[in-house]
């Protein structure tokens, strides 16, 4: 519910002052709506002070003695538990609290109830794990990426001391949303494509979410065997992929070297990157990641190529193609040179002996310096 609440949050303030006023009085009535429905007087206010948005203060009202009468019920039933009951009953009592302390929009107390039950001396290591994984999901709402770090490394080493299967795949996905928030698009590809047969966190994000953030991300990062052997062909990919026609045509276009197509795909999945909260961030970069992964993929296939006939397959003019393989170029991001005069593009193949060469070289001098400082240091 969070993250849904979150992505609503996130496409309003993507339309701006300027979006369009329909559009803007849709999500703001859908928002406010959740708010309504899950009792959140805390993100209520909150929100609607960072929006500008009237203030229905007997709603708030409302909103705030429904709070106040669950907390002191959780509360008077973890006291009930604690001298009737036993621990476990306890601990549940302990994450109901937490869980409604997050659901309401108190993310700084729901954080200080879960630290409450994995500071408990008795909580087994699986309960820890979960109140580990809980915080990160109230952590992925609001994206506070250095607390989320801490948390995740955290239900890791348990995982790795007392977690089960189910435990370690969900974690993958966790790791791979604070990862994409983080700006590791390589990283987060790789957890992405470990969970596509095995997904099963539907706490954070639908399947087919995932499948568009594992396609919009493995383009960049697979080789062109292993993304038809990983996600061409494979039968989970298969079965979700119609519903997302854009990536679709993203990546098979690339595989099947279409490249105008392929271009025109990175038009038509760019406002889908735009309104996903853990892909906005990353447009200028993905755009650029995927021009320079088509602009590679084509020139491998030739020693040299007329810059118009190049210009031709990827549906842009020659001036704007000149332009870009000029960039990329200059930004060693393509092994190539234009010849201007004869309209040419000559690729350059990588010397790999002479650039091993230069890495033993480069080593050597680090060596050398390294042993001189502590010859240095011992003389004296």
């Amino acid at each position: 519910m969070l993250m849904e609440l979150g992505k609503l949050i996130h496409n309003y303030e993507r339309q701006g002052a300027d979006g369009d006023a329909s559009t803007l009085s849709e999500l703001q009535q859908s928002i406010v709506k959740t708010f309504k429905d899950n009792d959140m007087a805390v993100l209520y206010a909150n929100v609607s002070e960072k929006f500008g948005w009237d203030v229905d203060e007997a709603l708030l009202a409302e909103l705030k003695r429904k709070n106040d009468e669950e907390l002191v019920a959780i509360e008077n039933k973890i006291t009930d538990a604690g001298i009737n009951a036993g621990d476990m009953e306890v601990l549940d009592g302990m994450f109901s609290k937490a869980r409604y302390q997050a659901k309401i929009g108190q993310f700084d107390a729901s954080l200080q109830t879960y630290d409450a039950i994995i500071a408990k001396p008795k909580t087994v290591t699986g309960k820890k794990i979960d109140a580990n994984m809980e915080k990160a999901r109230v952590l992925l709402f609001t994206l506070d990426t250095n607390a989320l770090k801490k948390t995740i490394d955290e239900a890791k080493k348990l995982n790795e001391t007392g977690g089960d299967w189910d435990r370690r795949n969900r974690l993958k996905v966790y790791e791979a949303l604070y990862l994409l928030a983080a700006r590791d698009v390589k990283g987060a590809a790789a957890l992405l494509l470990d969970c596509v047969a095995t997904f099963t966190c539907t706490e954070l994000i639908t399947y087919t979410q995932f499948i568009f953030l594992t396609l919009v991300t493995t383009v960049i990062t697979l080789s062109r065997t292993d993304l038809r052997k990983k996600i061409i062909v494979d039968p989970q990919v298969i079965s979700v992929i119609r519903e997302l026609p854009a990536a679709q045509k993203l990546v098979w276009s690339i595989y099947n070297c279409k490249y105008q197509d392929f271009f025109d795909g990175i038009v038509e999945v760019l406002p889908d990157l735009q309104a996903d909260r853990f892909t906005h961030h990353l447009v200028p970069y993905l755009v650029r990641e995927y021009r320079v992964l088509a602009y590679v993929q084509f020139l491998q296939a030739y020693k040299s190529v007329m810059l118009s006939s190049m210009a031709a397959s990827f549906g842009i003019t020659a001036t704007l193609l000149d332009g870009e393989l000029s960039r990329f170029i200059a930004a060693g991001r393509l092994n190539a040179k234009i010849d201007k005069v004869g309209d040419i593009v000559e690729t350059r193949r990588p010397d790999r002996k002479n650039a091993q060469y230069q890495e033993v070289i480069k080593k050597g001098d680090n060596l050398l310096n390294q042993i001189q400082r502590l010859v240095r240091v011992i003389d004296v």
